[in-house]
C-alpha cells in the first residue's frame, strides 16, 4: 500500500505534528510506502497562479517543481491523510493552496464542460482527516455546521474519485491534558492502520 500523508501547521512541536508523526510510523510499521510531506517546513506556495485556474482543459505542467513531485505521487498512491487543524472552518492556508494547485483536471479529475459532474482520477480509494480544534462540538455541529465535514467529504475528495472519507476531530485541544493527547495519538494510530485494512 502505497500512503500519501500531509501535514499543515506551522508551530514545530505543535499537537498536530505528533499526530503526523504518529500516523507515519504507524503506517510505515504496517509495511506501507509512505511519502510524507510537512506543507510548511517544505515551504510549499500556495498560490494559485492565473494559469493555474482552468478546470475543463487538462492542466499544463507547473514551473514549481514541488506542484510537480506532488502530482506525480498522487498518480500512485492508494490512501490520503490530512492532518490540520480547524481555522475559521477551513483548512490552513498552506493546504488550501494545496488542493488548488495539486488536484488539478486531467491530474485528481476530469470534467467535461464546466458546468459538468467531474470524473475522479486518482486511484486512492480511501482518506483520512485528521483535525484539531478547540471548539466544542455541540457548537461545531449546531452553530457551524461542521464545515470541515462538508469542504473534505462533499466538495473536495469525492470530486477527485475517493468514495470513502474518514475524518477524526480531536477536541478541545487547548485544555487538554498528557493523558488526553496520549489516548489521540492512539486513537490516530488505530485510524491510520484502519486505513490498511
Amino acid at each position: 500500500m502505497r500512503a500519501g500523508v500531509y501535514l499543515a501547521h506551522p508551530r514545530p512541536g505543535s499537537f498536530n505534528h505528533a499526530v503526523f508523526e504518529a500516523v507515519v510510523d504507524e503506517l510505515r510499521s504496517r509495511g506501507a510506502e509512505v511519502s510524507a510531506h510537512d506543507l510548511y517546513a517544505e515551504g510549499f506556495d500556495p498560490m494559485l497562479a492565473a494559469a493555474e485556474t482552468g478546470t475543463v482543459e487538462s492542466a499544463a505542467p507547473a514551473h514549481d517543481a514541488q506542484v510537480e513531485l506532488y502530482r506525480a505521487e498522487l498518480a500512485a498512491l492508494d490512501v490520503l491523510v490530512f492532518v490540520h487543524p480547524n481555522w475559521w472552518g477551513m483548512p490552513p492556508a498552506v493546504l488550501t493552496g494545496w488542493v488548488q494547485r495539486v488536484l488539478a483536471p486531467g491530474v485528481a479529475y476530469k470534467l467535461g464542460s464546466p458546468e459538468g459532474e467531474p470524473a475522479g482520477l486518482l486511484t486512492a480509494g480511501r482518506a483520512l482527516v485528521l483535525n484539531t480544534s478547540d471548539t466544542p462540538l455541540d457548537r461545531e455541529e449546531n452553530e457551524f455546521g461542521d464545515p470541515l465535514q462538508r469542504i473534505w467529504a462533499a466538495c473536495v475528495l469525492p470530486y477527485v474519485g475517493i468514495s470513502d472519507v474518514r475524518r477524526t476531530v480531536f477536541r478541545t485541544v487547548t485544555d487538554s491534558d498528557t493523558g488526553q493527547r496520549a489516548g489521540w495519538l492512539a486513537r490516530a494510530r488505530a485510524e491510520a492502520a484502519a486505513l490498511l485494512a
